[in-house]
């Protein structure tokens, strides 16, 4: 009877640590370092090949497509007086222009350049400004918590028969 309690601990305790050792390793994996530009740029932490998010703007001008491959792009982006070269290849988003705020994700390469695999946009904050205006809101409800719209109750009375 005691042959058999041993041999369920040892059995709970590998598949225990089978488990944990999957989390740990999927955790360090896929997980990733974000900056901004200035903090990349002045820490002198991150290794080469360490995955990382960083956040920036374009820098106006920066952007530079190849001419035989369009998905290739090489770009700058700032922040705070910081500048870092990019090279990314894939198909850019519709709001990827100079002086909008991106944040890419990949890795960082021995001369300083930043090779993106993935490439995101940030949406503008023109709900904003039109709310500073005073406009509505899509839909025409007004932002500003003032009084809704009025609208006809909709007529679910009739009935169709097929």
């Amino acid at each position: 009877m005691q042959n058999k309690k041993i041999k369920f601990a040892i059995g709970s305790f590998l598949i225990v640590g089978a488990i944990g050792f999957l989390i740990t390793s999927s955790i360090s994996s896929t997980s990733k370092f974000y900056f901004t530009v200035d903090e990349l740029v002045a820490s002198n932490q991150v290794s080469p090949g360490t995955g990382l998010k960083v956040k920036g703007n374009v820098v106006q001008g920066s952007i530079a497509r190849n001419p035989e491959d369009y998905l290739d792009v090489a770009f700058s982006i700032e922040f705070k007086n910081a500048k870092l070269p990019v090279r990314y290849n894939g198909v850019t988003p519709d709001m990827f222009k100079d002086g909008n705020e991106v944040v890419v994700e990949g890795t960082m390469d021995r001369q300083g350049v930043f090779h993106a695999n993935t490439l995101m946009t940030s949406c503008p904050s023109k709900y904003e400004a039109e709310k500073e205006a005073g406009k509505s809101h899509p839909g025409n409800i007004p932002m500003d918590g003032g009084p809704q719209p009025t609208q006809p109750a909709p007529d679910f009375s009739s009935k169709t028969t097929i």
